[in-house]
């Protein structure tokens, strides 16, 4: 006899990638299953990931728009789309070079949106429950059945029970760090697969026109080892006289920068100088608007790896940040978070119709993200590692060099460059350094393809896990070793 519980579904996180999830699982199951979401925000602030706000850069493209879209029947427009965008444009550190790529897009408004998520979820039948902080997992028997928290309110105990709980509270999250089941999820990020990320939402008044500083048609990311070590700067368009202007850096690089240059700069400080160094923006200003409010400036963490190796566990699934999925090079957490979100209703539906929420109940989740998106991570994830070790010099040099139109075409799509003209420039190739980033360039497209691989053989159950994960790490570990990791 099946056990009573409190609801069907439980969802962690009122955030973009929960609500998604919530409204993914009621449209799948025809709104016949109940669920609830459960934030720590009160409704105003629904999904507000810290004091400071939605701490985000905010762009994503429209294919994963439209991907959420086509499947599950959810559309964004203004207010919570603030403004369109025709692409991203790469900036090498002289600005001399730059690359095109993701195609069409789209700046939210991250205090707006999960406004409209929040009443298009209430249409779609879903229940929801603010201001509780969740601390822990319920378990029975190995499985898990609930959560546990303290509601912020009233300061009483909360406790709610359910077939399935999806964690959706964010890269740091306390569910999945304390799940004390046998399990295949990993449950702490490598710091080092973390950045320090921050940023102003601001008007200004246009300064010196330059495509290089701010463009309302295209999205800007600088790289540059001075600037933002470890990562890149980004000037996202809000409007012609509005901007989402902020960095992320790798704290070991910013270490090795700090010493470079006789500097003793943090996140916050550096965010602040580039902001200065804009010729661009005149007279720059946090935001204002209403809908920027609690929203105009903050700092965060994001994960920049492959998202976690296994996605599932009795009872339980990740999604979005607690799943480590933002993109590895350039941190964009938005598109894979709603690739996964609109993937995870559907499974999960299918596991409680099937009277199967265990793991292997549950796998198809691993298989479906991976098909989708997954497969790709693992590679950017040495790209990435690889680029955090390069010179400014050689990043000029690289760009100006050694990406072919085929190599875009493949960023644009998410994926890892080819670098097929690097064999074909033989000695062209000037000086030991640009070789040694000619050979690293050459190894990453070759491991990617491994890795590729090796993510479309990924187990159909969890029998095959094992085995597949030690191979995966031992690549891994291979690569990180040749890249002085």
């Amino acid at each position: 006899m099946a056990v009573k519980t409190d609801y069907d579904i439980l969802v962690a996180g009122g955030g973009l990638a929960g609500m998604i999830a919530a409204q993914s699982a009621s449209y799948y199951s025809n709104q016949k299953l109940s669920i609830l979401v459960i934030d720590r925000n009160q409704e105003p602030t629904l999904g507000k990931k810290t004091i400071n706000g939605w701490i985000c850069g905010d762009a994503v493209g429209k294919n994963t728009v439209d991907y959420m879209t086509e499947r599950i029947k959810i559309s964004w427009g203004r207010p919570e789309i603030e403004h369109p965008v025709k692409g991203v444009m790469a900036f090498s550190p002289d600005r001399e070079t730059s690359i095109p790529f993701d195609g069409d897009g789209f700046m939210l408004n991250r205090q707006e949106l999960p406004q409209r998520q929040l009443r298009d979820a209430k249409k779609m039948g879903v229940n929801m429950q603010y201001s509780v902080a969740l601390r822990n997992l319920l378990y029975d028997n190995g499985t898990v059945v609930g959560v546990e928290g303290t509601n912020l309110l009233t300061n009483e105990p909360f406790k709610k029970t359910a077939k399935i709980v999806i964690d959706a509270t964010g890269v740091t999250s306390m569910l999945r760090n304390g799940l004390s089941i046998s399990s295949k999820i990993e449950k702490k990020i490598d710091r080092d697969d973390l950045e320090s990320t921050g940023r102003h939402i601001m008007k200004f008044e246009l300064g010196i026109e330059n495509k290089t500083d701010f463009d309302s048609d295209y999205c800007i990311i600088h790289l540059d080892q001075d600037i933002a070590p470890g990562g890149y700067g980004w000037v996202f368009p809000k409007g012609h006289n509005k901007v989402n202007i902020g960095l992320g850096i790798q704290q070991r690089e910013l270490q090795k920068r700090n010493k470079r240059l006789g500097k003793s700069d943090d996140v916050t400080k550096l965010i602040n100088d580039y902001v200065k160094i804009n010729k661009a923006l005149k007279n720059p200003r946090l935001s204002d608007d209403p809908n920027d409010s609690v929203n105009s400036t903050g700092n965060w963490q994001v994960s920049v790896r492959r998202q976690n190796d296994c996605l599932v566990a009795n009872g339980y699934m990740l999604v979005g940040d607690s799943a480590w999925m933002p993109k590895p090079l350039d941190a964009g957490g938005i598109g894979p978070a709603i690739v996964a979100a609109t993937i995870i209703g559907k499974n999960a539906v299918e596991a409680i119709e099937s009277g199967d929420v265990s793991e292997g109940g549950l796998w198809q989740y691993n298989i479906d993200f991976v098909n989708d998106y997954g497969y790709k991570t693992a590679g950017l994830e040495i790209f990435r590692r690889l680029l955090q070790t390069l010179t400014n010099e050689q990043i000029n040099y690289g760009m100006r060099h050694f990406l072919s139109k085929l190599d875009v075409d493949a960023i644009s799509k998410g994926e890892h460059p080819d670098f097929g003209t690097v064999g074909k420039l033989g000695l062209m190739i000037r000086g030991a350094l640009n070789k040694k980033l000619a050979d690293g360039l050459r190894f990453t497209a070759q491991q990617n393809k491994i890795l590729t691989e090796h993510y479309h053989d990924f187990p159909r159950s969890p029998g095959g896990y094992e085995a597949w994960h030690k191979t995966l790490h031992h690549i891994l570990d291979e690569s990180y070793t040749k890249l002085g990791n």
